[in-house]
């Protein structure tokens, strides 16, 4: 064994490596603690040594053992109180995900290179971008917390490379104006008919709607109060608040559609779209496929999904000139960003802009022939 000059280790070599050990103190019985660090080279073994008292002496927890697994279950417990319990639901997949790639890892030992190969990973898998950016989050959140208690020196996520965006964009559509007309004359006036109705005339979630209870519907129908919402926990179907603080709403309904407002409230059931179980709300699954069917026996009408009743809403508000501001207010959104996204401008819309630019800056002129 080799004695280190400044008298604080000692190297002894290990087959082809070598190993510097440290003295840390004494336990009770007078035995002297040692810690040890092992390198290809004595100068690997004694970085390791300065690294490790470097970060004791920070207040880094550097003994510490916890794994990946153990933290992301720590970090959960602590976090679930803030977020509704499909969220909860969600958040469990994707921990599922970070615990498959680093579960069983000493969180000291998850580096930067780990974290671009686990992304690098994801998109070879053929993972879409939202679930990347699902899984970048999460464990940026999880790894952010572990260093603000002094589990790790840095956050590597902050550090590791962004992956491109593959460019894919999945559409949501939304309805035409004739379209909308034709669903508007031609459903049928029953539950189902007077709900698309509804859903394309006041931009509810599907989720409220079939949360919805008569007692929320104005008794002449000029009014529906959102006040609550569906959501599936382990699939089963409960009813919660509604998705954000603005969506707690209340949204006039058009003229022509009271009537189908007040058959709706018109029911002993304790919900508006009760299935089953009496007492228990639909199913959205099952609403989907009933809605499906309707639209199929409209001729002229796309199979779209009810979801896209409130993107059609968005649109053609904007389109006959409601501003932003109160088409939010309308659907619940928290701020007009997010209802900029469900704007579809259709081609007519945009051909009547270009019509009243040609009317404003234009003036007929007539030209025997172009000139320069």
């Amino acid at each position: 064994m080799k004695r280190n000059a400044n008298g604080t280790g000692s190297f002894v070599k290990r087959g082809n490596a070598w190993q510097y050990a440290i003295t840390l103190g004494y336990d009770e019985h007078g035995k002297r603690l040692r810690k040890y660090f092992s390198g290809k080279t004595q100068k690997e073994a004694k970085t390791k040594a300065d690294k490790y008292l470097t970060d004791k002496r920070d207040g880094l927890n550097v003994d510490s053992i916890v794994t990946f697994s153990e933290w992301a279950d720590v970090w959960f417990d602590n976090h679930r109180e803030n977020v509704s319990a499909t969220t909860q639901e969600s958040y469990q997949y994707t921990i599922r995900i970070l615990k498959d790639q680093f579960g069983i890892r000493k969180l000291t030992s998850i580096k930067v290179l780990d974290i671009d190969r686990f992304f690098v990973k994801l998109r070879k898998d053929g993972r879409s971008d939202s679930y990347i950016r699902k899984c970048r989050s999460m464990l940026f959140q999880i790894l952010q917390k572990a260093e603000a208690n002094d589990l790790i020196r840095k956050n590597p996520v902050q550090f590791a490379n962004k992956i491109k965006s593959t460019g894919k964009v999945v559409e949501k559509d939304a309805f035409t104006a004739s379209e909308l007309r034709l669903l508007m004359e031609n459903l049928p006036y029953d539950r189902m008919g007077n709900s698309i109705r509804l859903l394309l005339g006041t931009g509810m979630r599907t989720q409220e709607l079939l949360a919805l209870e008569p007692r929320y519907i104005a008794e002449d129908g000029s009014m529906i109060y959102v006040r609550q919402a569906v959501k599936l926990v382990k699939g089963t179907v409960v009813v919660g608040e509604p998705k954000t603080r603005e969506s707690n709403r209340e949204i006039p309904i058009p003229v022509g559609l009271r009537d189908c407002a007040r058959m709706l409230r018109n029911t002993e059931n304790k919900y508006i779209w009760e299935v089953g179980a009496e007492g228990r709300p639909c199913n959205p699954t099952y609403f989907r496929d009933q809605f499906r069917k309707y639209l199929e026996a409209v001729p002229g009408v796309r199979i779209l999904t009810p979801h896209c009743c409130r993107h059609t809403y968005v649109s053609q508000m904007q389109a006959i000139g409601v501003d932003m501001a109160t088409i939010q207010a309308l659907v619940g959104h928290t701020d007009t960003d997010m209802t900029y996204q469900y704007l579809h401008v259709q081609s007519t819309i945009k051909n009547d802009a270009v019509e009243k630019f040609d009317a404003v800056f234009l003036p007929v002129q007539q030209f025997d022939g172009l000139t320069n």
